[in-house]
C-alpha cells in the first residue's frame, strides 16, 4: 500500500538520520569531554602550581624562621600563615621542613600537625627537591581522600617545600559541571537534529509517496503523464528518468496495441484464413476464417500446431515452410465437411535468421460451385438448343426430298414452327437473364392494384387454364389491395409462377393466388394442388434449367428459365421469393415485396 510504503520509508530514513546524528554527537561529546577534562586537569594543575609558588614566595618574603627558644610559638605562627594562605587560594597549604616534618597545614590543628607523619618521602616533595616542581595524584592518609598535590621549593630558612593540595572531589565537581553543560548542549543539538531530520525525512517521504502513487497508477494501466514537481536533487532526477522511461514504454505499448488492433481488424475482415506459426511450431495467431474453415473448436495459442490442426496435408505444408522451403499450393477439403474446397498456401516467415510459417487458406467452394453452374448452364443451353435444331433439321431434310404428301408437309412445317418458337422463347429468356444479371433493367415504381395485376395474368393464361380445365381462385386481404412496384415486371413474375402451376398441377384443379400484408411487407403467393417439390430440390428450383423429378409432371415444353427470371425480377424490387410444400399437398411459391 502507498501509505505503508511512505511510513516505512520515512521512518527508516528518519531512524537512519537520527542514528547517524546520535553516533556523531556521541563521538563528538566523548572527544569534547576528554579534551575538556584534560584541559581542566591541566588548568587546575597549573593553578595549583601557581598557588604553590605564590605561597612559597609569600613565605619567603614575610615569614620569620624558627627560633630555638620559641619553636612552639614559631610553629603556631607558621601554621597560622598556612591557614591564611589556604584561605586565600582556597586549597590546602602545607609547609614542610628540610627534614620532612610538617611545620604548618591549613587543614590541621597544631595538635594534628604534631601527629602528622614525616613528609620527606612524599612523591611530590621528593620531585620538588630534585627538579623544583612536584605534582602527584594520590590518596591522602591524613584526610582519607584522593588529593591533587603540587609542591615547590621555598626560600625560607626553616621551610624547604611548600605544598598546595586540592581534593579530587572538587576537581570532579568542576568536571561534572563541564560534562553537564556538554551533555545539555548535546541534548539540545540532538533534539534540533531530530526535528530537522524528521522534517527532511517527511519531505523526502512525501516525494517518495507521490512517486509510489504514480507507480501504482502506472501499474493499473493509467499512463497519463503526472504533473508533479520531483525536485532538482538526485531523487528528482531518478524519478524523472523513470517517468520518462515509463512514458516511452507506454507510447511503444500504445503503438504496438494500435498495430495489433489494426492487424486483428484486417485479419478479422479477411475472408481468407490466416494462421501464423513461430519457429518452434507453436501457434501464434489464427483468425476467425481459419478456425471456421478447419473446424478448430478448441484452438489453443502457444501449443504446437500438430496438437490442434490434425490434418496431415496441412501439417506437411507447415513443416515445409518451417524448414525454409516454399511448398506448392494444396487443394483439400476440411475435416467433417467434404462439400468445401480449400486452397492452402504456406510460406516461411523469416525473423532474426529463424523461420516461422504463415499459412493462408482460400475458400474456393463458391468458385467451384459457380464453375459447375457455368458448365451446367452451357450443357443445358446446348441440350435445349440441340433438341429443336435437330428436329428442325430433320423435318427440313424431309421436306427437301420432295416426296412428302401435302398433309405431311403441312405437319412438318407446324413442327418446325413450334420448335422455332421454342428456341425464340429460350433466346429471349436468356437475353433477359443476361440483362438482369448485368443490372441493365430499370424499375418504374408506381402504386399498383394487386387485383388488376392478378386478373391481367389470368387473362393472359385463360386458354391454358381452359385447356386443362383448371380454375383460378383469387383472395386479396383488405390491407394488400395495393402494392408498390413495376407493374410490367411484377406481371411477368406472376405469369411465370401461374404458368408453372398450370403446367405441374393436375387437370380439373384449382390454382390459388392470395395477397396479404405481413410485418409491413406485401406477400403474393401462388399455390397448386400438384405433387409438390421434393425437399432436397426446394433450395434449387430457382436455378437455371434446373428441373425436379420428371415423374411429378408432364413435359411442360418450357425453357427451364422461368423461375430463375422470377427470382431476379423480385430481387430487383428488393424482395425475395420462396418455395415450399403445402401441408395439404401441392407447392406454394411466395413473393415478398417491401412496402
Amino acid at each position: 500500500m502507498p501509505g505503508a510504503i511512505k511510513a516505512s520509508f520515512q521512518t527508516k530514513l528518519f531512524l537512519a538520520a537520527l542514528t547517524s546524528v546520535v553516533i556523531a554527537l556521541a563521538v563528538a561529546g566523548a572527544l569534547f569531554s576528554m579534551a575538556m577534562r584534560r584541559q581542566t586537569d591541566e588548568r587546575i594543575e597549573q593553578t595549583l602550581i601557581a598557588e604553590a609558588r605564590l605561597a612559597a614566595d609569600s613565605l619567603a618574603r614575610g615569614t620569620p624562621a624558627l627560633r630555638p627558644g620559641s619553636w612552639q610559638a614559631d610553629v603556631a605562627a607558621l601554621d597560622a600563615e598556612a591557614d591564611r594562605i589556604g584561605d586565600l587560594v582556597g586549597a590546602r597549604v602545607t609547609f614542610i621542613a628540610p627534614d620532612g616534618r610538617v611545620l604548618g597545614d591549613s587543614a590541621e590543628t597544631l595538635a594534628g600537625i604534631a601527629a602528622m607523619e614525616n613528609h620527606a618521602g612524599r612523591p611530590e616533595v621528593v620531585a620538588a627537591r630534585q627538579s623544583g616542581l612536584g605534582v602527584s595524584r594520590r590518596y591522602s592518609d591524613t584526610l582519607k581522600i584522593d588529593m591533587l598535590y603540587a609542591a615547590v621549593p621555598a626560600k625560607h630558612p626553616s621551610i624547604a617545600v611548600v605544598r598546595v593540595a586540592l581534593p579530587l572531589t572538587d576537581v570532579r565537581h568542576q568536571l561534572q559541571a563541564i560534562l553537564t553543560a556538554t551533555l545539555t548542549a548535546l541534548g539540545l543539538a540532538l533534539a534540533g537534529a531530530a526535528a530537522i531530520g524528521w522534517m527532511m525525512s517527511a519531505r523526502i517521504g512525501q516525494r517518495v509517496h507521490m512517486v509510489a502513487q504514480v507507480a501504482a497508477r502506472y501499474r493499473v494501466g493509467d499512463l497519463t503523464p503526472p504533473r508533479l514537481d520531483y525536485g532538482d536533487d538526485e531523487l528528482g532526477t531518478v524519478a524523472r528518468a523513470l517517468d520518462d522511461s515509463v512514458q516511452e514504454v507506454g507510447r511503444r505499448l500504445a503503438a504496438q496495441a494500435r498495430d495489433r488492433a489494426r492487424m486483428e481488424a484486417i485479419l478479422a475482415g479477411m475472408i481468407e484464413g490466416v494462421i501464423v506459426v513461430d519457429p518452434q511450431g507453436r501457434l501464434q495467431l489464427a483468425n476467425h476464417a481459419a478456425r471456421h474453415m478447419l473446424k478448430l473448436d478448441d484452438l489453443a495459442l502457444g501449443r504446437h500446431y500438430v496438437e490442434t490442426i490434425r490434418h496431415p496435408a496441412i501439417a506437411e505444408l507447415v513443416a515445409s515452410a518451417l524448414a525454409g522451403r516454399s511448398p506448392e499450393a494444396l487443394q483439400l477439403s476440411p475435416p467433417r465437411d467434404p462439400s468445401w474446397t480449400i486452397v492452402a498456401r504456406a510460406a516461411p516467415a523469416t525473423s532474426g535468421g529463424v523461420h516461422g510459417a504463415v499459412l493462408v487458406l482460400h475458400d474456393i467452394t463458391d468458385l467451384r460451385r459457380t464453375d459447375q453452374v457455368r458448365r451446367d448452364f452451357v450443357a443445358n443451353v446446348s441440350h435445349e438448343l440441340r433438341t429443336p435444331i435437330t428436329a428442325i433439321r430433320g423435318y427440313v431434310e424431309a421436306l427437301s426430298e420432295g416426296d412428302a404428301t401435302p398433309e405431311d408437309s403441312r405437319r412438318f412445317v407446324e413442327i418446325i414452327a413450334r420448335h422455332t418458337l421454342r428456341m425464340e422463347r429460350l433466346v429471349k429468356d436468356l437475353l433477359r437473364l443476361a440483362r438482369l444479371d448485368a443490372k441493365q433493367e430499370t424499375l418504374e415504381l408506381v402504386s399498383c392494384e394487386t387485383r388488376s395485376l392478378i386478373q391481367a395474368v389470368t387473362a393472359d393464361l385463360a386458354s391454358a387454364l381452359e385447356g386443362r380445365g383448371q380454375r383460378m381462385s383469387i383472395a386479396i386481404a383488405s390491407d394488400a389491395e395495393t402494392l408498390r412496384g413495376d407493374s410490367a415486371k411484377l406481371q411477368d413474375a406472376l405469369r411465370n409462377l401461374v404458368a408453372n402451376a398450370i403446367s405441374y398441377a393436375p387437370e380439373q384443379t384449382t390454382i390459388r393466388v392470395e395477397a396479404s400484408r405481413l410485418d409491413g411487407r406485401v406477400t403474393v403467393s401462388v399455390s397448386d394442388e400438384g405433387p409438390g417439390i421434393p425437399e432436397e430440390d426446394l433450395s434449387r428450383v430457382f436455378e437455371r434449367f434446373y428441373r425436379v423429378d420428371k415423374s411429378r409432371a408432364r413435359d411442360p415444353g418450357g425453357t427451364g428459365l422461368g423461375l430463375a427470371i422470377v427470382k431476379h425480377l423480385v430481387e430487383l424490387h428488393g424482395g425475395e421469393v420462396r418455395a415450399e410444400n403445402r401441408a395439404e399437398g401441392g407447392a406454394r411459391f411466395t413473393i415478398i415485396l417491401p412496402s
